[in-house]
């Protein structure tokens, strides 16, 4: 049989991910932080990008509507100058609106008209929006930074020791700890390192222990409580005992260590005050990663007409302005057919970002709106009355693919008159009925466990057994696994462990 070359042509399809739809599934999954750091990449690598602070608003809002227009930089993210046609942005990218947003290829005509006027009202122009304080005073730009936990030790080790080698051997122990205080090098292993004694590097080890907070440089839980027990003359015989016993003190296993402390009831509960008000991780006070506040996404407030408004919080949207002005200008002066090229692919990636970032808005709205709407009892009664929900059900109800809904809920929180929830906060397991009825919400199942464990009688502790039994008289068909999980995830003891300190509580008296 000859081998001969033909030409054949075959039609299949593939999904191919171009850039900008891996960008929009990117802004989509951002939190408000990162979204700002995305952006302020982005105005760094584009020119045509820049954040609109509070004065340009201020000075839009202000102008009279004919002369409104004249503003430059023009152009932002709520009224693009990329054009909503459909058939023109396919020539601009090279691809259509339902390859990249297939939830919303048309832009807002998607939107029902409650979710329309809630985006607008939440997305209005105005003073600030978007902006951070331009005309705040920020003290921490001017305040000193906060010493560190090793520079606390330093500033004290400076003076605690005149002999040069018991400074470097401090210095050396000072650099293995950790962020709690406690030394995490072996003091075998320093000697050997720096060819001095073993007993050296303890007596060092021993002055370095009288450094404040007390607790410091220990080398587990026990030396850490013991170090500050001895600083305020409370490390007895009895009180070893018990920090050698730590053990039976997490299990609760009270009898056991009174019968090793040799002391009775109501001495053995002075003793576990005394412990609780012991500071388990003493260098944590000189913790100062940088702590992101928590902003929400969508706030949810009470409608007059009974039911709920939801809206898009201004400061967590980001305000970009496309600069058209300037782009005309560069356009018409570019020499060279690069820097023509250049100006234009900035150009369509300023446009595609802030599409992007108005589909993430509306995105986030629509995907808020349905999870109000799906728990109206948990805002209007309480947790009690949350209602079982999955992510299936939210997609289907708006449209969307459930991946879409999964990156939207992550990392993205509500505020509403019960407080501020993760959206994840949602979404709950469903529990059947024993009725044949609707199901319960995982969430508020724990809820009611806790609930039953808070009111219990310390003569008569609630067994899993028993808290199964009174759950399936409310409706609940649950298994005893079940609530032993659900209050194992609560930190909530064993019926036993619950009773042994409740005795012991009620033999302290008030």
């Amino acid at each position: 049989m000859a081998l001969t070359a033909k030409l054949q042509l075959r039609q299949s399809q593939s999904l191919v991910m171009t850039p900008q739809l891996m960008q929009s599934i990117r802004l989509l999954q951002l939190t408000h932080h990162e979204l700002d750091r995305f952006i302020d990449e982005e105005i760094e690598r584009n020119p045509l990008l820049e954040r609109q602070d509070a004065d340009t608003a201020g000075a839009e809002a202000s102008l009279p509507e004919a002369d409104a227009s004249d503003v430059a930089p023009q152009g932002d993210w709520f009224e693009t100058s990329l054009s909503n046609d459909a058939e023109a942005l396919a020539g601009q990218f090279d691809t259509t609106l339902e390859n990249v947003f297939p939830d919303d290829p048309g832009g807002g005509d998607r939107l029902g008209p409650a979710l329309s006027a809630s985006w607008k009202s939440g997305a209005g122009a105005g003073p600030g929006l978007g902006a951070s304080s331009a005309d705040g005073f920020d003290f921490e730009d001017v305040t000193a930074a906060a010493p560190s936990l090793r520079d606390h030790v330093r500033e004290q080790l400076a003076l605690a020791f005149s002999d040069l080698t018991e400074r470097l051997i401090a210095a050396d122990l000072a650099e293995g700890l950790d962020e709690c205080g406690y030394l995490r090098v072996d003091v075998a292993e320093v000697a050997g390192r720096l060819n001095v004694e073993t007993d050296t590097v303890e007596a060092v080890l021993r002055v370095c222990q009288n450094c404040d907070p007390a607790g410091l440089f220990a080398r587990d839980l026990a030396e850490c409580l013991a170090l500050q027990l001895a600083r305020r003359h409370r490390l007895d015989p009895a009180m070893r005992t018990l920090l050698g016993h730590l053990d039976l003190l997490a299990r609760r296993d009270f009898a056991a260590l009174r019968k090793l402390c040799g002391v009775d009831e109501s001495d053995l509960i002075d003793m576990l005050a005394e412990i609780r008000a012991l500071d388990p991780k003493p260098g944590s006070a000189f913790l100062h990663s940088g702590i992101e506040t928590v902003l929400p996404d969508v706030v949810v407030s009470a409608a007059p007409d009974g039911g709920w408004t939801v809206e898009l919080n201004p400061d967590a949207l980001p305000r970009v302005l496309v600069d058209q002005t300037y782009f005309a200008r560069v356009s018409r002066q570019a020499s060279s057919r690069e820097d023509r090229d250049f100006v234009s692919q900035c150009l369509q990636d300023a446009n595609w970002l802030t599409r992007s970032l108005d589909q993430r808005a509306r995105t986030i709205l629509k995907v808020a709106s349905e999870i109000v709407k799906q728990q109206d009892a948990f805002l209007a009664y309480g947790i009690g009355h949350m209602r079982p929900l999955n992510l299936r059900t939210v997609a289907d109800a708006i449209g969307m693919h459930e991946s879409t809904v999964s990156r939207v809920t992550t990392n993205k929180y509500m505020l509403t008159p019960r407080g501020m929830f993760e959206l994840r906060f949602f979404f709950t397991a469903a529990i059947a009925s024993a009725e044949g009825g609707e199901a319960h919400s995982a969430e508020a199942v724990r809820h009611h466990i806790r609930e039953m464990i808070a009111r219990e009688n310390p003569a008569k502790v609630l067994s899993d057994d028993a808290i199964v039994d009174i759950l399936r008289k409310t409706g609940v068909d649950i298994a005893r696994r079940t609530v032993a999980k659900y209050r194992e995830s609560m930190s909530i003891p064993s019926s036993v462990q619950r009773r042994r300190e409740k005795r012991a509580l009620a033999a302290a008296g008030p």
